[in-house]
C-alpha cells in the first residue's frame, strides 16, 4: 500500500518560497518591459529664418511648419491600436506646446492658444505720460 504523508508546516513553508520565486520573476519581468519602452527623445529641426513672425500669417506658416514636424516626429510606428494612438497624439501637442514655448514669440503662441483653446495671461499696456 502506498501512503503519503505530509507535514502541514512543510507544505505551507514550499508554498511560501513558490510564491517569493513567483513574486521575483514577476518583477523581473515587468523590469525588462519597462526597460524596453523607448526611452529616448526624437528631435527634428523646424527652420524658420525666412518668416517674419510678427506677422499672424508669419506666425501661422511657423505654426504649420512645428506641427507637420511634430506629427513626424511623434507618429507610432507601425502600430495602429489606440493606445498607439493616443500617445501619438499626446506627443504632438506637448512637442508643439515646448517649440511654441522655445520660440517665445506673442504671435506664435496667439496661434497656439487660438488652436488648443488656450488662455493666454492679461497684458496691461500703460503709456508714458510726460
Amino acid at each position: 500500500m502506498n501512503t503519503m504523508t505530509t507535514s502541514t508546516r512543510s507544505t505551507h513553508s514550499r508554498g511560501l518560497i513558490a510564491a517569493a520565486i513567483l513574486t521575483s520573476l514577476i518583477s523581473s519581468f515587468s523590469a525588462v518591459c519597462n526597460a524596453a519602452d523607448p526611452t529616448d527623445v526624437r528631435t527634428t529641426i523646424v527652420k524658420y529664418a525666412d518668416l517674419d513672425l510678427s506677422t499672424p500669417q508669419g506666425a501661422a506658416s511657423l505654426y504649420n511648419r512645428i506641427r507637420f514636424a511634430s506629427e513626424a516626429v511623434c507618429s507610432p510606428s507601425g502600430q495602429g491600436d489606440l493606445a498607439a494612438m493616443s500617445r501619438s497624439q499626446k506627443c504632438v501637442k506637448q512637442a508643439i506646446a515646448g517649440a511654441v514655448a522655445k520660440v517665445n514669440q506673442p504671435a506664435l503662441s496667439a496661434v497656439y492658444a487660438a488652436k488648443y483653446g488656450v488662455l493666454q495671461p492679461a497684458k496691461i499696456l500703460t503709456a508714458d505720460r510726460r
